[in-house]
């Protein structure tokens, strides 16, 4: 069972459908008590960083999700902002990130662009791996290169070689996944990445 995090900022319908279409069961929650009884957590999210990690203090969160990564390092999937808030924090708000990652999440250098990229990053894009992961290895058939979904401002930027699970370009080569023991953290969409996203997801269940 793959406990999802509800704290009012995640696309959690794409989610929910994503795991059932691999087999997979899901609960949605926003009780701290729920959390404390999970073997599997999905950190979801879309929006401002601020915002994301407000709700999580409003709803009395993450003493409880510290505990579950940290401590009993219980297998934990960020996704988008979800993912940024594993970081110590984002140039995009003031407050602390839960720092479980040592990266932080910084905005693209659009000076590096060309005139025709655009920010926010969106649509499909390559995706290279960057070190051998329970969590992509996969039978897609593309050993190093995947494809997801992207929609993001911001991105991962990493302290050391170490944590990065997959890097992307737009613009210049960014860090997209992170990865260390129980935790990953991925700026892209698994449940809108149609057969990538579906063994990714099927990895977490079943490997991760």
């Amino acid at each position: 069972m793959i406990t999802i995090v509800d704290y009012g900022a995640g696309n959690i319908g794409s989610i929910v459908n994503m795991i059932r279409k691999v087999g997979g069961n899901s609960f949605i929650t926003s009780d701290p008590d729920d959390i404390s009884r999970a073997t599997k957590l999905i950190l979801p999210g879309v929006g401002s960083f601020d915002f994301g990690m407000g709700k999580l203090r409003e709803l009395e969160l993450i003493e409880q999700l510290n505990h579950k990564a940290i401590e009993e390092k219980v297998p934990v999937l960020g996704i988008c902002l979800g993912a940024q808030l594993m970081t110590k924090g984002s140039e995009e708000g003031e407050l602390s990130g839960l720092g479980w990652f040592d990266a932080k999440t910084i905005k693209f250098k659009t000076s590096k662009f060309s005139k025709r990229l655009k920010v926010p990053h969106m649509g499909w894009n390559e995706t290279r791996i960057y070190k051998q992961s329970d969590l992509l290895d996969s039978d897609t058939g593309d050993q190093d290169l995947h494809r997801y979904y992207y929609v993001h401002s911001y991105h991962f930027e990493v302290s050391s070689d170490n944590q990065i699970l997959s890097t992307c370009n737009y613009g210049y080569d960014f860090v997209s996944g992170l990865e260390k023991e129980n935790l990953a953290a991925v700026q892209f969409h698994p449940e809108k990445s149609h057969r990538f996203g579906m063994s990714l997801m099927k990895n977490f269940i079943e490997k991760f």
